[in-house]
């Protein structure tokens, strides 16, 4: 369970942050292009894409952070 959570807190923060950075650059960086299937497929994200990237970033950001204090089982 504590490796789990930590690959998906990683992958989470990885698409987070390279979702802002496609958003800031006005979609010149298309590198890991998940983020926008999420952006622009929801309605009420739409004009939020870059607040939306960023709450995914840290939503992977805790995820990392909870898998630390997850106790190992052997």
């Amino acid at each position: 369970m504590r490796r789990f959570l930590e690959v998906t807190g990683f992958l989470l923060t990885v698409f987070g942050v390279c979702g802002v950075v496609r958003e800031l650059t006005d979609g010149w960086f298309s590198f890991m292009g998940a983020t926008r299937f999420l952006t622009e497929h929801v309605g009420f994200l739409e004009g939020r894409e870059v607040f939306a990237n960023i709450v995914v970033a840290v939503l992977g950001l805790v995820l990392m952070i909870v898998s630390d204090r997850v106790e190992k089982r052997s």
